[in-house]
């Protein structure tokens, strides 16, 4: 069963606690580390290091951007309500004196004055945000569980591309693990054919035929790498069904598979079993471009 997360999610959620409407939006991408920038109304900032605190505690990594919007009841509102009397005054100074030069009818009332930016306000005392605080923190759970659904959902895709690919590259390991033995009697058989081309007389027990093969049966023997990529397989597969964030853990076996099939081309110098070490890369690539989303 699938344990692994996506970094790619989405989420919402609402509270309303005594007069105050919290909504919470939420969306997270891949990163390797986790980054959290949330927009919190500017006379909530205070409480912008407890938001972070709470998303920190359910996710590791990723780039988490969201927005909180708050409502109050009209009697909060009232209780808040501001109006910046020098600026009504300085703003009717200066259309006063523009509609004068423009020769304009001076008819200018407060329900005008009150329409203008920053006339009227609404200030809330800095004591509210803890009234605040409890609202906000039950949507932001609630914001943050159902982006963890969300990135469950997709982790479970996730999870069903690499095992497929996993099961892929381990039937070319067996392939490969089959194809090794013979990997020096092919060597043997072309060594012979070009001498005989060459018509240098060799008989097939020749001591110095035998040194060879031996020598590049030696070179070529591939059977560290292939019990090492088996073994990482398997790791890859036990660490896809571990509670924990394991994005890191299966990058860098990832890595460490890419080596072992390098070394096992290189080595081998083998037709058949490059092409089967092309196959292998061919799906590390994919699940490589995988596991960069997953937690």
């Amino acid at each position: 069963m699938s344990s692994l997360r996506s970094m790619t999610g989405h989420g919402r959620g609402s509270a309303s606690l005594h007069g105050i409407k919290v909504e919470v939006d939420l969306s997270t991408v891949n990163r390797k580390q986790l980054d959290i920038n949330v927009l919190l109304p500017r006379q909530l900032g205070g409480l912008g290091p407890r938001v972070d605190e709470v998303i920190g505690k359910g996710l590791s990594r990723g780039r988490v951007t969201g927005e909180v919007s708050v409502q109050f009841s009209p009697v909060l509102r009232r209780r808040g309500a501001r109006v910046d009397v020098e600026l009504a005054e300085a703003y009717l100074k200066g259309l006063r004196k523009a509609a004068g030069r423009l020769r304009l009818r001076d008819d200018f009332t407060g329900i005008a004055l009150l329409t203008l930016p920053d006339v009227v306000r609404y200030e809330q005392p800095a004591r509210e945000s803890e009234k605040v605080w409890p609202a906000l923190e039950r949507a932001l759970n609630q914001a943050l569980g159902n982006l963890l659904k969300m990135r469950e959902r997709e982790g479970g895709v996730l999870w069903r591309d690499v095992e497929k690919r996993l099961g892929r590259i381990e039937t070319r390991v067996q392939r490969v693990r089959v194809e090794a033995p013979k990997v020096a009697a092919r060597y043997r058989e072309k060594l012979v054919a070009r001498l005989k081309a060459a018509e240098i007389p060799m008989d097939g027990a020749d001591e110095r035929l035998l040194r060879e093969v031996a020598l590049f049966a030696d070179r070529a023997d591939i059977t560290e790498e292939v019990t090492r990529l088996q073994s990482h397989i398997e790791q890859a597969r036990a660490l896809m069904k571990s509670a924990e964030p394991v994005g890191r853990s299966l990058d860098f076996l990832v890595q460490e598979m890419f080596r072992e099939a390098n070394t096992m081309g290189s080595k081998a110098n083998d037709a058949d079993i490059a092409r089967n070490v092309v196959a292998i890369k061919t799906e590390l690539d994919r699940i490589k471009e995988q596991v960069q989303n997953i937690e």
